[in-house]
């Protein structure tokens, strides 16, 4: 496993060319993802001819403030406004600039809240911004590989041997899942980066869940997401949570709603065809980096066999999270999903686009056999002719069938093979 240390050069980001793309047809392009995703960083490699501007700036952040179309008027053609998310007015501003002039490229935004989950500022920009998520790094990314695994799934080449590198144990993957995605932690001992975990947390709550949900005690927030690292990839029941944090479910919607905003959380809906009517419709909730919610689930890689349970559903996140980034540079309009039905069958990922359906389970075992596909034959069944296929990742070395076609297990290396 590749080490960010400190003197490491620019670790190449595999979204750069979906956002070059963007910026040379669209007035607006909008970068968005969590604090230290590395967004501030990717968007400086477009500096060239482009005017940076951090809205963390305490004078540049009171001027857009105060006057929010006057600012935006004396920007020049082409600029970069980090943190947006701190004055939405400036999306009002941009719009009245951008319906003057349309030229593409001349905007490039980046947040960590979530614009799109708030309305009016959304629909103020349809049709003249492309918003694109950046994660924290993705293994491939750590690896410095093209991270092609996702492609190679829906076009369905993965019966062709993709050679992992050698040299990597399974004792790698409990550190792997861990350490998480951002550039810092990886940086760090494990004790050290339990502890920036814990500080980033923290200062999410004092700064960002106080500015984007005006919440004036967020303790509450910080409880629910530790809550929630103890039961990430479970179905989302906010009735139990709400009785575990003493307070009442209207609480617990609003703070998971902020918890997403804050690219903390992600929550997978349930997939189902309108005809199906057996089929659990409850969401599921992920911890989207797996290295906070193991800090605040108190787990460390010698729990690996002690824990499995615990650890098989931190793994899992682990795992949508690598297919999550990877949709980014592969393709931005594929949807997420999971299936659970009454006989509790199940998939852990459901991947959409248009019609066609993808299924993906995770084991933490290192064998698997065709028992394990029987979520899989569920859903294929549910899908009929939509179905495209599906994979049981396992941590094991080989892609082996599963005895029915368009059905393999496949080693869980392959996420970050070269």
């Amino acid at each position: 496993m590749q080490q960010m240390v400190e003197s490491a050069p620019f670790i190449r980001r595999l979204l750069q060319p979906t956002i070059e793309d963007a910026l040379a047809d669209t007035p607006v392009v909008c970068l968005l993802g969590a604090r230290q995703a590395g967004k501030s960083t990717l968007a400086g490699m477009f500096s060239e001819r482009r005017v940076y501007i951090t809205l963390d700036d305490q004078n540049l952040l009171q001027a857009a403030t105060f006057d929010p179309v006057g600012f935006v008027r004396q920007l020049p053609d082409k600029v970069t406004i980090d943190e947006v998310q701190r004055v939405p007015g400036l999306l009002l501003a941009i719009k009245r600039r951008v319906d003057r002039d349309r030229r593409p490229g001349m905007f490039l935004l980046t947040g960590s809240a979530n614009l799109l989950q708030l309305p009016t500022l959304a629909d103020s920009l349809a049709g003249r911004m492309e918003c694109l998520y950046l994660q924290p790094f993705a293994e491939a990314e750590k690896e410095d590989v093209p991270g092609l695994f996702l492609s190679h799934f829906l076009q369905g080449e993965l019966v062709e041997p993709l050679q992992t590198r050698d040299g990597e144990g399974r004792a790698v993957l409990p550190e792997r899942i861990t350490s998480g995605g951002y550039a810092e932690p990886n940086r760090r001992s494990q004790s050290r980066a339990r502890q920036w975990h814990r500080q980033y947390i923290r200062s999410l709550m004092e700064r960002d869940a106080r500015d984007i949900a005006r919440i004036k005690d967020t303790d509450d927030v910080a409880r629910l997401l530790e809550l929630l690292a103890h039961r990430t990839a479970e179905l989302l029941n906010a009735s139990s949570l709400a009785n575990d944090l003493d307070v009442d479910r209207q609480t617990v919607a609003r703070h998971l709603s902020v918890l997403e905003r804050l690219f903390l959380i992600r929550v997978l809906p349930a997939w189902h065809r309108n005809s199906a009517k057996r089929l659990i419709k409850a969401p599921k909730v992920h911890v989207c980096d797996s290295g906070v919610a193991a800090t605040l689930a108190d787990l460390h890689p010698d729990d690996w066999n002690a824990k499995r349970a615990r650890f098989g559903h931190l793994l899992e996140s682990f795992v949508v999270q690598q297919l999550v980034a990877q949709a980014g540079w592969t393709d931005p309009d594929l949807r997420f999903w999971h299936y659970r039905d009454k006989d509790q069958v199940e998939v852990d990922c459901v991947i959409t686009r248009g019609r066609k359906v993808w299924g993906i389970e995770v084991k933490a075992s290192a064998t698997v056999s065709a028992s394990d596909g029987r979520g899989l034959r569920r859903l294929a069944e549910q899908a009929g002719r939509d179905f495209q296929g599906g994979v049981v990742f396992y941590d094991g070395e080989s892609v082996v069938p599963l005895g029915i076609s368009g059905f393999l297990a496949v080693p869980l290396k392959k996420l970050w093979a070269s």
